[in-house]
């Protein structure tokens, strides 16, 4: 465990996740399919789901993405995972992306998580700006940037492609350390 609020856990991803994380996002799959299609199809099956694992503990471990799950302490329950990637270390930037389960969409449990990777990201890893890319109507993304001090700075146009759709003007959110 990395960061602990309320009866909820921070930890980076570990392969005994991989069964939950499939579970996950395939209970989740019409919420995620939209704006995260690459790692929905990378966890379609529990074979696939351990495959995904393996390589982020590796991305992990050398630094080059951290992804993180938020559990209920209690009885472990994979609420959301959490991203820091993009990583430019000449720069000392990082983008965060997110992705919660329905059953807990709507109590604040991104913006606390955010809010403690952001802390985690500035001290432990360095960084000195952190970036937050949402569609302008996802507005609980938007909320969650916004809430955690994070500032509008461009629209980026036709960013990202949800597969099968056409691109999507994304805003770009930044945060200074």
């Amino acid at each position: 465990m990395i960061l602990q609020f309320d009866d909820f856990e921070i930890s980076p991803v570990k392969e005994t996740d991989a069964w939950k994380l499939c579970d996950f996002m395939v209970t989740n799959s019409d919420r995620f399919k939209r704006y995260f299609p690459g790692t929905l199809n990378e966890n379609s099956n529990p074979t696939l789901s351990q495959l995904f694992v393996e390589t982020k503990v590796k991305q992990f471990n050398k630094k080059e993405e951290f992804l993180f799950t938020l559990k209920q302490a209690q009885n472990n329950k994979l609420a959301a995972i959490i991203y820091i990637k993009a990583l430019d270390w000449s720069k000392k930037q990082g983008e965060l992306a997110y992705c919660i389960d329905y059953n807990f969409k709507g109590q604040g449990l991104v913006s606390k998580a955010i809010k403690a990777l952001s802390n985690y990201s500035f001290s432990t890893l360095n960084l000195e700006t952190l970036q937050i890319i949402a569609h302008k109507d996802n507005l609980p993304s938007v909320n969650v940037a916004l809430n955690n001090g994070f500032v509008w700075q461009k629209t980026l146009l036709k960013e990202f492609t949800p597969i099968g759709e056409e691109p999507l003007d994304m805003e770009l959110y930044e945060l200074y350390k």
